[in-house]
């Protein structure tokens, strides 16, 4: 421990010690209270199994704990809940027959909690005479490009380094390098991090980072909460139709649904700041709602323990998720991020950590989104989403050698986006997906930028922009999913995308090929053009 005399500090730093250790002796007696009560604490695992095509709910399927007694079976509404789990982490076993068996590991039981899982279920692809199957632990979808990954959620929590950024587990997959350590942007296949799109629960998200760097899609803190997210699927090239307008990545994460039979809640306090979570039912057992706020807590720490020319930046976050069933083949989702961040070197700071420029940073960052989904019959569902983004950026900065006046940035991006994806199984071989999207952009710049000498020498004079400029983008798409064998996939796609802006109209054609020699070993072409 750091024995802090408060009698050496000003009324502000007291304050600040009053705060810390009042957050510390929480802390410790929350930790004494789990030792004491938890010896035999268990909690539950519940969740919904439906079928990866339609949406379906998959009726009678098997859920059992491997190496373990407790089980269960999934009821009319695909619903299953497994009680009275001892804490732990467990590895979990799905099976119906005439589909792939599907394996989930690291699922973490806690005390009192319901763990929630949402597992989809594919038709086996292969035939044979045996009726005994042998489940893999990592799943492969014919329809899912060769260089898509998933990650679940407790990867991403325990993986080295990561901090909980969903970013930053990815820096070390093959064809993907950072930028440097204090940035998350990531660069795919040698491409710009602008490159780079994030859709979370069918909606896009234009940057998933704290201080995001304006024009790109990196920031130095993740924005995610990883305690909201169900899984991650990334895409590092070859991705399907369904996404358009970047060239380099696509990432889709998932939100998990709040618990739907009763409340819950925990403390955080980690290394991306300290909040909590709530989540509880909604208009009895129709929904559930899921919310968390985040501030971080270092500028508290730089206070009380004065070390000198430092200025911790601040900045903190609201993510919410609210899921509502509307009868039993519709389903709302309303989704909301909202992020402010501050920053504010002085002139000494920027000096003694050899910073180019000082000044001041105030941005913000929100989306909301509605998105709902609905099941026809036994054929397919649609995703239909409405969503509404703004970012704005507040910055004034200064050269640190001289102290002048060199960037003002007022900046304000707002985007209104309507998206929908249909997915049509016509029969056992063939399958269409079919959809479009649309977007109204308005940007709002009052910048100036000081002259300059370039690297060169050269004498470059200031800039001033001062402009608003309107625009939209349309992009339509249709892919054809063919199955003549059980084993062999063929994926034709197209897509086209338009901006007014520049008038630019790009057509994409996308052909892939799949063939499943076995098991274990698959085939696969791909021409993207």
């Amino acid at each position: 421990f750091i024995h802090i005399d408060p009698k050496k500090y000003n009324k502000r730093g007291q304050l600040m010690y009053a705060k810390i250790s009042i957050i510390m002796f929480l802390i410790f007696i929350s930790i004494c209270t789990n030792f004491a009560n938890d010896k035999h604490a268990k909690g539950s695992i519940a969740g919904l199994i439906i079928d990866a095509e339609t949406k379906l709910p998959i009726i009678g399927a098997n859920i059992f704990i491997k190496d373990n007694v407790f089980g269960a079976a999934s009821d009319m509404t695909g619903a299953f809940k497994i009680s009275n789990v001892p804490v732990g982490n467990y590895v979990l076993q799905f099976e119906y027959i005439g589909y792939q068996p599907v394996i989930k590991t690291d699922i973490i039981v806690r005390s009192r909690r319901v763990t929630f899982l949402q597992v989809e279920m594919r038709v086996s692809a292969l035939e044979s005479d045996e009726i005994v199957i042998h489940a893999g632990y990592f799943q492969k979808d014919d329809e899912q490009a060769n260089s898509s990954i998933e990650f679940s959620n407790e990867e991403i929590r325990r993986a080295p380094g990561s901090a909980g950024d969903v970013s930053r587990i990815l820096m070390t997959l093959p064809s993907i390098a950072k930028v440097n350590d204090q940035n998350n942007n990531l660069i795919v296949r040698g491409g710009n991090p602008i490159e780079n799109t994030f859709y979370i629960d069918n909606i896009e998200i234009p940057n998933i980072n704290h201080f995001p760097n304006q024009g790109s899609s990196g920031g130095p803190i993740g924005l995610v909460n990883v305690d909201f997210i169900q899984d991650v699927t990334f895409s590092s090239g070859g991705f399907s139709v369904l996404y358009g307008d970047k060239l380099s990545s696509i990432m889709d994460i998932t939100f998990r649904e709040g618990n739907r039979s009763e409340f819950d809640g925990q403390l955080d306090l980690n290394f991306t700041g300290f909040g909590g979570i709530a989540e509880g039912p909604l208009f009895s057992d129709k929904g559930s709602w899921l919310f968390s706020a985040r501030r971080s807590y270092l500028d508290f720490v730089v206070d009380v323990m004065d070390v000198g020319s430092t200025i911790a930046p601040v900045y903190g976050d609201i993510q919410g998720k609210c899921v509502y069933n509307i009868d039993s083949k519709n389903k709302i989702i309303l989704l909301g991020i909202f992020a402010d961040d501050h920053n504010s070197p002085d002139q000494e700071t920027a000096e003694k950590n050899l910073m180019a420029h000082y000044g001041t940073q105030d941005l913000y960052q929100t989306t909301i989104g509605l998105n709902w989904r609905t099941i026809w019959g036994a054929k397919g569902y649609s995703n239909t989403s409405i969503a509404y983004t703004l970012n704005y950026f507040n910055e004034d900065f200064y050269e640190t050698t001289t102290g002048d006046y060199a960037i003002k940035n007022r900046s304000q991006e707002q985007a209104y986006k309507f998206r929908n994806v249909n997915h049509f199984r016509i029969n056992e071989a063939h399958t269409v997906e079919v959809g479009i999207c649309l977007k109204y952009l308005i940007e709002n710049y009052n910048n100036w930028y000081a002259s300059t000498v370039n690297d060169i020498g050269n004498s470059v004079p200031d800039l001033i922009m001062n402009e608003k400029i309107k625009g939209y983008k349309v992009g339509g798409f249709l892919n054809y999913i063919y199955k003549p064998f059980s084993n062999f996939t063929t994926n034709l796609g197209v897509r086209s995308d338009y901006f007014s802006y520049n008038q630019n109209n790009t057509v994409s054609p996308r052909i892939s090929l799949s063939y499943q020699l076995t098991s274990k070993n698959t085939i696969l072409s791909l021409i993207h053009i």
